[in-house]
């Protein structure tokens, strides 16, 4: 499939998407979006793609937020349609069954934000700046940065992000947990490929079940989240991969998952 905005690879079980507009900080115009989305499908039909990662082109930004040209003619209703478009998007790849990196090169404003928080992990060079500059414009954010970081960092920063405005940079996003890592620019992907590489060697129907569980139970009440948990506590239970990896502890040799 041939995409416009970024690049798309798979290759040894992984697949990489780039956000390729280097030349304006990554930002993500409309069909930008439409080519993560389709990207995202893409991968979501391919059950040989275990692991994800996205990141932008240059050495620069992420993804420097949305395309300002394209909100200044919004409208209320447009507005809303506008919002919902993006929250699907990066719904759609929060959703993913296999884990999804988001490897931060430099500025993650606005939309870059929501991108990198709609992802599993956030790994960061140093130089990654992170922010919600929504209200210096006199907006909010609306591809999901007002629901997803309370979740991640807690409602107290979350307010002093979104209401500020304010920019920070990789020491205090990892201070807040809003990153997993910070890394020197030179490092990022050496220590990237190493993260591929650990959640290779796992059970892959583990990690998937493992991945539902904690998406999808923190969207509903610890009840709720516990039965999820169970079931597929009991779907891993029947897995060949499973049996292997029982055997293989005993025997004190490497499993050999098979994705079954």
């Amino acid at each position: 499939m041939h995409f416009d905005n970024i690049l798309f690879e798979i290759k040894d079980q992984t697949a990489r998407i780039v956000i390729n507009r280097p030349d304006v900080l990554n930002i993500l115009n409309s069909k930008t979006m439409d080519d993560l989305d389709a990207a995202v499908s893409e991968i979501e039909n391919n059950s040989d793609i275990r692991v994800v990662i996205v990141t932008g082109a240059g050495d620069k930004a992420f993804a420097a937020g949305a395309d300002i040209a394209e909100l200044e003619v919004l409208d209320g209703a447009t507005g809303k349609a506008f919002a919902q478009r993006g929250q699907t998007i990066f719904n759609h790849l929060e959703g993913l069954d296999r884990p999804v990196i988001a490897a931060v090169n430099g500025f993650a404003l606005g939309g870059g934000c929501e991108l990198a928080l709609a992802c599993h992990f956030r790994i960061a060079s140093e130089n990654a700046k992170f922010g919600h500059p929504e209200v210096k414009l006199g907006m909010i954010p609306g591809y999901g940065g007002t629901q997803r970081l309370p979740r991640v960092v807690g409602m107290g920063i979350a307010m002093e992000l979104i209401l500020t405005g304010n920019i920070i940079d990789a020491t205090e996003a990892l201070r807040i947990g809003l990153v997993n890592r910070v890394v020197p620019a030179p490092e990022l992907t050496t220590t990237i490929d190493n993260l591929v590489q650990t959640l290779l060697s796992r059970g892959p129907v583990a990690v998937r079940r493992a991945l539902y569980a904690m998406t999808y139970g923190m969207q509903v009440d610890l009840t709720q989240g516990l039965d999820i948990e169970a079931n597929l506590f009991g779907d891993v239970c029947g897995s060949k991969d499973k049996n292997e990896g029982a055997r293989a502890f005993l025997a004190k040799r490497q499993p050999k998952f098979k994705n079954e």
